[in-house]
């Protein structure tokens, strides 16, 4: 028997979130080279491994996936003079000051969100990065070299605007671009930094901001860009009903009809929100197998309302889940999404309909789909990515839970993660996470911060 690297053993339970959806009490996984090799349960004999893990009195679940982030904006948490407003007064409050993001603001943005996720339980983030002001530098690389010294896996979107106020749009002029600019450097970054190989730590998408802040010509040339490049494509819709009526008044359309008009209607894109469809328009969705990724926090902190989560997924449409950037309770746990995800599933449709297991579902298969990894992430299977998470289910929040671990562990808490392994390496280890630099990013970070602030 090949001697595996790592060896997570006799869990309390492994949630595999394989096709099966199998569950093995004192269950074990293997991983070697980087992915799943092996696994079983206790009549299974697992395979000797370099290193091991006590998961007793534990819940291992794969890596969570997160679909929609601005890591970016964790500099401006909080934010005072933004926090009474809805969507849109609070983008024109803030966009000032994102108009400060250089390269040294998008490492420790990044760095310290991607620990802070991981420390969650997340071991592949999306993030949407579409403040280029001039003279910036290249902000996607130093997303990309912070998720890469972390050791996380991260989709990071080439985000874009091209429509300022004197436009009829939201932004200043400073942060938005030409559309020839903005599609030649989305080429230039896919040629640099995407990684098509199953066990990619680091993949780009295309993400003009939203309907409201790019020119039509620029998301039907996304479009066309995407699939010449073979990438995937995301943008906010239906966030709120003031974009309905942006759309209704610009085009004379409603968000999902633009969306078609564009090209942008396929199994290439994911959408940030989808809060706001008709059920005509949820079917169309599903048919075409457009993404969601489901943001519960920011939905609610911004009163932007409650997605039709359980409509679109019957209807079709992959969900994953999103932490958001700093509209999202200024919080970025993707544990805490799954929960209130589950919470706002009940209230939608009643206590039966949203279970720990649907929200752990969405949180992994659904932010596989989104991504367009299914296979590859979200599931403890063989030959998928070694992504996972040893969740200690023991001590005072968890006395008494000892009928269901799974609903324990989304009902009881709050918890965080014990191990979250990516790839077989560990990014978080008994509770703290690994890289040695978190105290002088977070300094960086205050500093940064205190700077874009002034």
């Amino acid at each position: 028997m090949e001697t595996a690297d790592l060896l997570v053993h006799d869990a309390e339970l492994v949630a595999t979130v394989d096709d099966a959806r199998r569950e093995i009490a004192g269950g074990w996984v293997a991983v070697t080279g980087g992915v799943v090799s092996g696994v079983g349960g206790p009549a299974d004999p697992p395979p000797p491994a370099r290193r091991t893990v006590d998961a007793r009195g534990c819940l291992v679940t794969p890596g969570l996936v997160n679909t929609h982030h601005h890591l970016y904006q964790n500099l401006t948490r909080a934010y005072a003079p933004a926090l009474t407003g809805g969507l849109f007064d609070w983008l024109v409050t803030l966009y000032p000051l994102w108009a400060r993001l250089d390269e040294e603001a998008a490492y420790v943005s990044a760095y310290v969100g991607l620990t802070e996720l991981a420390l969650s339980g997340c071991t592949t983030s999306t993030d949407h990065l579409y403040v280029h002001p001039r003279g910036a530098g290249d902000l996607i690389a130093a997303e990309v070299a912070a998720a890469r010294d972390l050791g996380v896996r991260s989709h990071v979107t080439r985000g874009s605007m091209s429509l300022s106020v004197k436009d009829g749009g939201l932004p200043p002029d400073s942060v938005v671009q030409d559309d020839d600019e903005i599609l030649a450097d989305s080429e230039r970054l896919v040629a640099a930094h995407h990684d098509r190989s199953p066990t990619a730590l680091t993949r780009i998408a295309l993400a003009p901001c939203s309907p409201f802040s790019v020119s039509t010509s620029l998301m039907t040339r996304t479009a066309e860009l995407a699939e010449a490049l073979d990438v995937r494509l995301h943008t906010h819709l239906c966030e709120t009903q003031d974009e309905d009526a942006f759309c209704l008044e610009t085009f004379g359309r409603r968000p999902v009809d633009y969306l078609t008009d564009v090209g942008w209607l396929s199994d290439r894109v994911w959408l940030a929100h989808v809060v706001w469809p008709s059920p005509d328009e949820v079917s169309r969705l599903g048919a075409a197998g457009v993404g969601a990724a489901h943001c519960p926090s920011s939905n609610m902190i911004l009163g932007s309302g409650l997605a039709p989560v359980a409509e679109l997924r019957a209807a079709g449409a992959p969900v994953g889940l999103g932490v958001d950037g700093s509209a999202s309770a200024d919080a970025a746990s993707l544990w805490l999404e799954a929960r209130t995800a589950m919470l706002q599933g009940k209230l939608r449709h009643g206590a039966g309909s949203f279970s720990a297991r649907d929200a752990l579902e969405v949180a992994t298969r659904g932010g596989a789909a989104c991504l367009g990894r299914t296979g590859e992430i979200g599931e403890l299977t063989v030959g998928a990515c070694g992504d996972l998470v040893v969740w200690p289910l023991t001590g005072v929040a968890f006395a008494g839970a000892l009928s269901d671990p799974v609903e324990a562990w989304l009902r009881c808490g709050p918890v965080a993660a014990r191990h979250t392994v990516v790839g077989g390496r560990f990014v978080v280890e008994d509770g703290v996470p690994v890289h040695p630099g978190l105290d002088e990013q977070l300094a960086v970070h205050r500093r940064v911060s205190a700077r874009m602030q002034s």
